[in-house]
This record gives structure tokens, C-alpha cells and sequence, in this order.
């Protein structure tokens, strides 16, 4: 089955399934990518982590939910994550308990490709980046890491597409405005920066085909994103997990809003 949504859907991301397709679009431009280059060329995979302390600094920002439910047969729920409210009744009540807390680490691994040329010494030529949440989270590690590689890529060290199907966070610093759309995929060419490209991204509309940069003279690698996306959501069955008729936030625009109340009265 299909998404309802023409281009990106962006219940994906609000549904909690963007680590599983972020994922899964990974390994389906791989394979468009690896079917299409030259022989001259290999596409690898690629991978970053780092670890996190979770309450550092008096930090309390946790990357998951304090409270969860777990829905049992018959519909019954248990509730998990009450353990905090227990302990500190504990230590209100034995004046000689303090309540203490260890230091979590959090690991994070984010996915890439990279395409090299295998004459000379397997240099790089291009990476494709399929941005995670924590690239575009305000003062994060994962920020602040990605921050690092992007600007030494736009440095000249190799040519990179940005690929951002996400509507939460903050975007990533350009001098120009970035184009009014809730989606962008930005090509940067080695041989053209600081001057780069931005393809507008809707969720309304089809996904662009991306150019793919190659060494000169080779030609781009067109990668159509939308039947990679099409092709992930009705394998992975997401729309046993989607609920529609939940509101988004960011709230959609209205003309998105219009269109999907007249899809769902359709369905019902």
C-alpha cells in the first residue's frame, strides 16, 4: 500500500519510524547508486557514532520518553518509568537516603555513502548524507560532529548531497535563505562551492531527482528519490502503524491540512 502523500510523508517522522526508514533509504540509494556508477567508481556505506552521558552537566534533556507503555494482549497497559516518582517518596521517608542518579552513556551511529574513485588511491568524490534528527538538534553532539564533516566537505574535499526529509530541528547554516518548503536537498560540487543547489521538497508534490556528482568528465547519476520512498513505506507496512487523523507539529500548512481532512473523509 501506498502513502497517501504524493512526495514525503511526514507522518514517518512523527510516527517515530524515521531511525527504520532512515535506514532503509540508506540502503535503497545504495543500490540505486552501486547499479549506476561507472566501473571506475565504489559506493560504500559508511558509519559515525559517538556517545552521549545522559544528565550531564545538570543536562536533563533525555533523547527518549520518560514514561512508556507497553501494550500487553487484550489491550492492558503497563506503565513504565514510574521508578523516579517511587524513589524520591523512598528518600523523603528515610531522612538519611539521598537520591542519586549515575551517568547513562548513549550511543548514537549514524549512517552515510560514499562514492570513490578506484584510480588514484580510492579518493573520495562524493557523499550523500540523509540527515538524522540529531544533525539538525540545536547544540547537540551529533550537530556539532556532522557540523564538522560539512564544512570540510564545502571546504573542496569532496562534493556532497544533503538530503533533508525532515520537518523538526533546526536547519543547517547557509549564507543564503534556505527555499521556503519543508523538505530540501542541497548538491554542493567540489569544483562550484560556496555556489550550491537546493531542490525544494514538499510533501504534496513528487520528490525531485537528484544529480549526482561524479569526477570529471563523467556525467551526474540521476537518483529519483520518490519510488525508493514508495517502495519503503509499502514493504515496511507503515500504515499499520500511521494514524492519520493525529495532528502534526509542526502542524502542516493549511492547504496540506485541507488536502488530507477531504483524503481521510474519502476513507471513512
Amino acid at each position: 500500500m501506498k502513502s497517501p502523500f504524493s512526495g514525503m510523508d511526514p507522518y514517518i517522522e512523527a510516527a517515530g519510524l524515521w531511525p527504520d526508514f532512515h535506514a532503509h533509504l540508506i540502503e535503497k540509494i545504495y543500490e540505486a547508486l552501486a547499479d549506476a556508477v561507472p566501473e571506475r567508481y565504489l559506493v560504500r556505506t559508511g558509519e559515525r557514532s559517538y556517545v552521549v552521558l545522559v544528565g550531564e552537566e545538570g543536562k536533563e534533556d533525555y533523547p527518549f520518553l520518560p514514561v512508556v507503555r507497553i501494550t500487553g494482549p487484550g489491550g492492558s497497559q503497563t506503565q513504565v518509568g514510574s521508578e523516579a516518582g517511587v524513589a524520591l517518596e523512598e528518600a523523603a521517608s528515610e531522612p538519611e537516603v539521598i537520591p542519586i542518579r549515575p551517568f547513562v552513556e548513549l550511543e548514537f551511529r549514524e549512517t552515510f555513502l560514499e562514492i570513490h574513485d578506484t584510480d588514484p588511491g580510492q579518493q573520495l568524490i562524493t557523499s550523500v548524507e540523509v540527515l538524522s534528527p540529531s544533525n539538525k538538534a540545536a547544540g547537540s553532539e551529533g550537530r556539532s560532529i556532522y557540523l564538522r564533516k560539512r564544512q570540510g566537505l564545502l571546504l573542496g574535499a569532496a562534493n556532497l548531497v544533503e538530503i533533508d526529509l525532515l520537518r523538526g530541528g533546526q536547519r543547517l547554516p547557509m549564507l543564503d535563505p534556505w527555499p521556503k518548503s519543508p523538505y530540501t536537498i542541497l548538491v554542493a560540487r567540489r569544483q562550484r562551492v560556496p555556489h550550491c543547489l537546493a531542490y525544494p521538497a514538499h510533501c504534496l508534490k513528487t520528490l525531485p531527482t537528484v544529480a549526482i556528482p561524479l569526477a570529471h568528465p563523467d556525467p551526474d547519476i540521476p537518483l529519483s528519490l520518490q519510488p525508493l520512498v514508495d517502495a519503503i513505506y509499502g514493504r515496511s507496512r507503515y500504515h499499520r502503524t500511521i494514524d492519520y487523523s493525529q495532528p502534526l507539529s509542526p502542524p502542516l500548512a493549511a492547504a496540506e491540512t485541507q488536502w488530507l481532512e477531504q483524503h481521510l473523509r474519502q476513507q471513512s
